[in-house]
């Protein structure tokens, strides 16, 4: 039988890489983002290269009328989701707690708490009436230790932490797998947004070493999730070999 894969913040990065990974697996996609036209090329992509079926659905995670609106009017042959990536999610600025813009603050946590948590509600109900289903969360390093000048974004992702260790206690009854994964450095587009489209100052963050590419996440998350019915990872910390935590590199 066919599986469904419902990816968040699939446009770009971890989300597209991971939907590439799961398509040519024959999963078939829901993938959701802001940017309707991209989300229509990244679906018309799947389909042509690895022969699966599709669906976007264009919103903001952020807006909970509109993640309820989209999940509630699926068709009921996209109802059976067998695996939900909450991958959306972003950094804004890196400033000290002092100097941070709020509206910054309150877009990551608006986002990478508050979305996660409207997805997750909205999609939980039909997992668990087949008794069945894998949630797996997109945390970060920076859910393990603080880092100078990351101060909310390192607490909206600590927070992804915590909401993932206890959605695998309520969700257990149900027998519905909950992972987090938590990358280290990376090189997607994730410093560009946190430096607000200075190229210079995000392709800076990855001088020195090699970083994790979005293929390796996809690689893992689709690991996690074929691994037999009796067996779920929980918690998965991966950084490239040059760091060690979210803190300390080596850059030569």
């Amino acid at each position: 039988m066919t599986k469904t894969v419902l990816i968040t913040g699939a446009t770009a990065g971890f989300g597209k890489a991971m939907a590439e990974k799961f398509a040519a697996a024959k999963y078939n996609c829901i993938i959701t983002g802001r940017r309707g036209e991209l989300l229509q090329q990244v679906a018309k992509e799947l389909k042509d290269s690895f022969g699966i079926e599709a669906l976007p659905l264009v919103f903001d995670v952020q807006d909970k009328e509109a993640v309820y609106a989209a999940i509630e009017s699926l068709p009921h042959e996209w109802k059976t989701i067998d695996v939900l990536i909450n991958n959306a999610g972003l950094a804004l600025g890196r400033d000290s707690f002092e100097n941070a813009d709020l509206n910054d603050w309150e877009t990551m946590i608006d986002t990478n708490i508050k979305g996660l948590l409207y997805v997750s509600k909205a999609v939980a109900p039909l997992m668990i009436s087949r008794k069945q289903g894998h949630i797996i969360n997109l945390g970060s390093t920076a859910a393990k230790d603080a880092y100078l000048a990351g101060n909310i974004y390192c607490a909206t992702k600590a927070a992804v932490d915590m909401i993932s260790k206890s959605m695998r206690i309520d969700f257990l009854p149900h027998k519905i797998k909950v992972t987090a994964i938590h990358p280290g450095s990376a090189e997607t587009d994730f410093s560009t947004v946190r430096f607000k489209g200075d190229e210079q100052k995000a392709a800076a963050v990855y001088e020195g070493y090699t970083p994790l590419y979005a293929e390796d996440i996809a690689d893992i998350a689709f690991y996690c999730a074929s691994l037999p019915a009796h067996v779920c990872i929980n918690d998965l910390v991966v950084t490239p070999t040059a760091q060690a935590n979210a803190t300390t590199f080596y850059k030569g």
